[in-house]
């Protein structure tokens, strides 16, 4: 056989695992730098894992796939929560696993890869994203609510992006968010709908005690709350970053987003669905 993406480099400093319950873990992820990134979902059953999300990047992928090694079975099956890096970026490593998606995910996975974007977003894994660098595609799409295993449910939502994926897991009383919830630093919704977002963390609340964010360490349902305070005060600030009012917000990492998300729920208004040009301007291809 060829050489497989599982081979390689092993980032260092690339996250740990934690547990949350008996045969639950989260991956507490870095972007390279040592600050938080993002985390990756670990259920383990005796047929084997399922992971929500994948890391940003092939190396900091095997860094965690080095960690699953003590649990004794293989990666089954992994759950895209979006088709962001920060989702997919590490999904070739698991090569072997079917990978379950939207139909967005799967749609926008087939495009091209953006690595010039990749490396300003995420600087720390930089050297990941060479010509070599590629993501798996969807295997199986998930439209509607369904058992994925006797632990794992997979809850199609809306909102970060038009499509997207959460991950309860009833047993544990734990909900795996992705890309849908971040805990301590500033969302990104440039491709998202922040109003429709914040509806639909309000339905989330009450389905776990645990909150796995995608970002940032693990929490309770009031992280949600903030989240979708946080959102709604997007919606309302008409454009204007100055006039989103101070709250729990205050504190976040990355509040330059505010620039990003407050002209994404203008632009929605009008009917407009084009990139923000403050998000361009972070890709570094707009003045």
């Amino acid at each position: 056989m060829p050489p497989t993406a599982d081979i390689g480099p092993i980032a260092t400093d690339a996250g740990r695992l934690e547990p949350i319950a008996p045969d639950v873990w989260v991956w507490l992820g870095t972007d390279g730098t040592g600050r938080p990134g993002p985390n990756v979902g670990v259920v383990v059953e005796p047929d084997g894992i399922t992971l929500v999300d994948t890391t940003p990047a092939p190396s900091s992928a095997r860094a965690l796939n080095t960690e699953l090694k003590r649990f004794g079975v293989p990666v089954r099956r992994v759950v895209y929560s979006s088709s962001h890096v920060g989702s997919v970026g590490g999904s070739a490593v698991f090569w072997m696993a079917a990978r379950y998606g939207r139909a967005q995910t799967n749609a926008l996975l087939e495009q091209p890869v953006p690595t010039d974007a990749y490396q300003r977003l995420i600087p720390g894994y930089a050297h990941d994203y060479d010509d070599t660098f590629t993501t798996r595609p969807v295997s199986h799409v998930v439209d509607a609510a369904a058992w994925l295993t006797p632990k794992v449910c997979a809850v199609p939502v809306t909102g970060q992006q038009d499509e997207n994926l959460v991950v309860l897991v009833p047993s544990a009383g734990t909900l795996f968010t992705g890309a849908f919830a971040t805990c301590g630093t500033t969302p990104d919704a440039w491709d998202g709908d922040p109003e429709r977002w914040a509806d639909a963390l309000g339905e989330l609340r009450e389905q776990a005690a645990v909150v796995v964010p995608g970002v940032g360490p693990v929490a309770d349902d009031m992280a949600l709350v903030m989240l979708q305070a946080y959102l709604y005060a997007v919606c309302d600030a008409e454009g204007d970053a100055s006039r989103i009012p101070d709250g729990p917000w205050d504190d976040w990492s990355d509040r330059a987003l505010d620039a990003v998300n407050v002209e994404r729920a203008v632009r929605l208004a009008s009917g407009d669905r084009s990139v923000p040009t403050a998000m361009l301007r972070r890709l570094g291809i707009a003045p």
